[in-house]
């Protein structure tokens, strides 16, 4: 796949390079993003090298990019955020963003760029993008809600995080589904 910029005008997602290393590792601290994403900890610079290499390269390569998502065209990294295979025309949808960004609708507006290019005959055609976030993510809920993922459901105990089972919230959009807020139980959506 070649490699696809998006951008609204308020949001560029673009392909996060070796130039990016530094500030990835730098957002990587965050305690948020290391509480609710599978990285390790703690999280050094090889972990980004790593990354890069074994996530992004052959994400790029195939069809499950990654992109970092930015506030201006040379922005630095203010988060990530990527399409990881599922199987057959599917996909799931992972992201985070630095503390100084979150609560402004940016990654709303990245996940929705994301969906459209997902969605898109000229872009990934895919029948269906998941989500998922360990229970207590909100914010991440909140995201996906707005981006018309549908709830689907709690899985008890289905990831490991830092060596302990948790339960996930699931969701997911299909191309029919509209892009506006879903609904969704009232326990999931944020006090």
């Amino acid at each position: 796949m070649y490699e696809h910029t998006l951008t609204d005008g308020t949001v560029w997602l673009t392909r996060p390079t070796g130039a990016d290393i530094d500030r990835i590792v730098e957002c990587c601290q965050d305690p948020e993003v290391q509480r609710w994403v599978t990285i390790p900890v703690p999280y050094h610079r090889s972990d980004a090298e790593s990354f890069l290499d074994k996530a992004v390269a052959p994400g790029w390569a195939g069809d499950t990019p990654v992109w970092a998502v930015r506030t201006a065209e040379d922005g630095q990294v203010e988060g990530m955020i990527g399409l990881h295979d599922r199987g057959a025309d599917m996909c799931e949808i992972g992201f985070w963003l630095t503390p100084e960004h979150r609560g402004r609708g940016l990654m709303s507006r990245a996940v929705a760029l994301v969906c459209d290019f997902g969605f898109a005959p000229d872009g990934l055609a895919l029948a269906r993008i998941a989500w998922r976030a360990f229970v207590g993510n909100h914010p991440s809920a909140a995201v996906a809600r707005r981006n018309g993922f549908q709830y689907e459901g709690l899985a008890r105990s289905a990831s490991v995080q830092r060596g302990v089972r948790v339960d996930e919230w699931r969701a997911a959009r299909l191309p029919t589904d509209p892009p506006g807020p879903a609904d969704w139980p009232q326990h999931v959506l944020p006090g």
